[in-house]
């Protein structure tokens, strides 16, 4: 049983991490060094922190980008 559990869990996992990939192809930045792609996230996650009015703005960046189904 413990070993089907875990088995759900890695693909859950896989199925989030391809997702996540697909933000960054969506993004038109498929062929970025990893290092650019983890330094703009960290960076953008600092500049969000406690700041509302950034949030918001990415927020609608995103969400005109997906054409209004962020999910």
């Amino acid at each position: 049983m413990k070993q089907m559990h875990v088995a759900q869990e890695r693909k859950k996992d896989a199925r989030e991490k391809i997702a996540l990939g697909g933000l960054i192809a969506k993004a038109g930045m498929r062929y970025e060094k990893r290092a650019l792609l983890l330094g703009l996230l960290l960076d953008a996650k600092q500049r969000i922190g406690g700041d509302e009015a950034e949030r918001a703005r990415l927020m609608e960046i995103g969400e005109k980008a997906f054409g209004r189904d962020p999910d």
